[in-house]
């Protein structure tokens, strides 16, 4: 019989509204070889990619009265075509024109009648480039039988060869009776799954994917925030239907010396050079702390929504905080484990300290809030996670809005899923990766999400927006730059 939904998979199907899409995406911006990159070989790619995870060849088939959780199953018409398309921005096209592009591809559904799957080549970029946008489902992604289409068609090499031909033959679909039949026989099994399903089937589907959580993932939160009242933020607001987009590309190398300045720690800073030759002493402002390069990314988020709020008119006191979801990797799975990427992903909640005005403060005070999740050994290094199955940071990022969709919203202002990958170039058949920018999608009276990923010397953000509560996305934008720019003169 095909495989069934777990309750956490449905979960993200049963709480899916019009104005809450629970696909995740990618935006990645390629320089195409010499002749350009061809369509139809980026369609037989695809094709020859997913052959090896079958699930994107699957779509979901209910049971009849919803007798049990819906099944995978093969789709006996799937038509690559409708999957891989093409579009294109009047040449030149500029980032501003792609990422309107972007939010509204992003913020149509997708077709549950088909596999729960996009990949739209964008053409007409300036500089001859290109961009590849991807759509994935929630339901689908979960490490383990399914990886993020981004991760399916990357290459470690410009050397593509012709995919081989492939032949498919799609298994016969199971009737009603076969599904009904086998729902009552995983019921005798599993009578808890019974509870589940009539839970989730009356509207309860938020108790069902907090149960499947708690199951499946490591939640991990810091005592401080978890106790606290949600700050009010304008970032908590009835979402439309309709999104904004934008995307930020900044230096890895610039949060490195950051951390590296803060590691080194006040000795190193008791003196400072002047106009004349002369050193001269200074106060050393920040005790010495272990911080990562993370700790670095979440301050200079914290330094941009301080300002981003101050453009607003919005009022910053010295104790005000916009508290983030950040799921973490905390287990990596062994290469031999059914070809997982990742076995466990926490959550840890980190009040972003808006209300300090010193920029090395705010990393100071976000590296305590992390210390505790380093220190229980359940954070994985950036080098191992860089190295798992090829190109991950596509489906973890997957794994960690997964992780954000389970969780109360009353929690947390905003996601920040923050991914680091492999410092060097990958390719689309034989086109290079030049950066590449997550999409996460917005939860219910939510109205920003953030993902980062690092990738071949860059940190690169993308920031999914509701159109109507955030119409100043843009000013966000320019905030993260002069965010790092101001903790980098800081650091010198």
């Amino acid at each position: 019989m095909p495989d069934r939904l777990s309750p956490l998979d449905v979960s993200f199907l049963y709480l899916e509204e019009p104005t809450t899409p629970m696909h995740v995406g990618s935006v990645m911006i390629l320089e195409p070889p010499r002749g350009g990159l061809d369509f139809d070989r980026l369609v037989q790619h695809v094709a020859a990619r997913i052959a090896l995870v079958p699930r994107y060849r699957q779509r979901v088939r209910w049971v009849p009265a919803r007798l049990g959780n819906p099944v995978w199953v093969d789709d006996e018409r799937f038509d690559i075509s409708y999957h891989v398309r093409r579009s294109a921005l009047p040449r030149p096209g500029t980032p501003q024109q792609l990422a309107e592009l972007v939010a509204r591809l992003q913020a149509r559904p997708l077709d549950r009648g088909r596999p729960l799957w996009e990949l739209i080549l964008v053409e007409g970029l300036a500089d001859g480039r290109v961009a590849v946008v991807t759509k994935v489902h929630q339901a689908l992604v979960d490490g383990v039988h399914a990886v993020d289409l981004g991760q399916v068609v990357l290459d470690v090499s410009a050397d593509h060869p012709t995919p081989p031909t492939h032949t498919w033959s799609p298994s016969p679909e199971p009737s009603s009776v076969e599904l009904v039949v086998s729902a009552v026989a995983d019921a005798v099994r599993r009578p808890q799954a019974v509870v589940d399903t009539v839970r989730a089937g009356v509207g309860d589907a938020r108790e069902t994917a907090g149960k499947a959580f708690e199951a499946l993932t490591g939640l991990v939160f810091t005592a401080r925030s978890a106790t606290r009242s949600l700050p009010r933020s304008p970032l908590n607001r009835d979402v439309t239907e309709h999104r904004r987009f934008a995307m930020v590309a900044t230096d890895l190398e610039d949060y490195r010396r950051i951390r590296n300045h803060l590691l080194a720690g006040p000795a190193s800073r008791r003196r400072r050079r002047v106009a004349g030759g002369r050193d001269v002493p200074v106060a050393a402002a920040v005790p010495a702390v272990t911080t990562s390069v993370n700790d670095v990314v979440l301050a200079t988020l914290a330094g941009a929504l301080r300002a981003w709020l101050l453009t607003r008119g919005a009022s910053v006191q010295p104790a005000s905080v916009v508290r983030a979801l950040v799921p973490m990797s905390m287990r990596v799975v062994e290469p031999g484990d059914s070809g997982a990427v990742g076995s466990r992903v926490g959550s840890l909640l980190v009040d972003l300290p808006t209300g300090e005005a010193s920029p090395l403060m705010r990393v100071h005070q976000v590296a305590y809030q992390t210390k505790a999740h380093r220190e229980a050994g359940q954070a994985v290094a950036a080098p191992a996670l860089a190295g798992l199955a090829g190109f991950a940071p596509p489906t973890l990022h997957s794994l960690g809005a997964r992780v954000a969709s389970g969780l109360s919203h009353r929690l947390f202002n905003l996601v920040v899923t923050n991914v680091p990958g492999p410092q060097q170039p990958l390719y689309v058949v034989g086109a290079r990766m030049l950066s590449t920018y997550p999409v996460i999608p917005l939860a219910r009276s939510q109205s920003l999400a953030i993902g980062l990923t690092s990738y071949d010397g860059g940190v690169y953000y993308g920031l999914n927006a509701d159109r109507e509560a955030m119409p100043d996305l843009e000013v966000l934008a320019q905030c993260i730059k002069e965010s790092l720019a101001e903790l980098k003169e800081a650091a010198r």
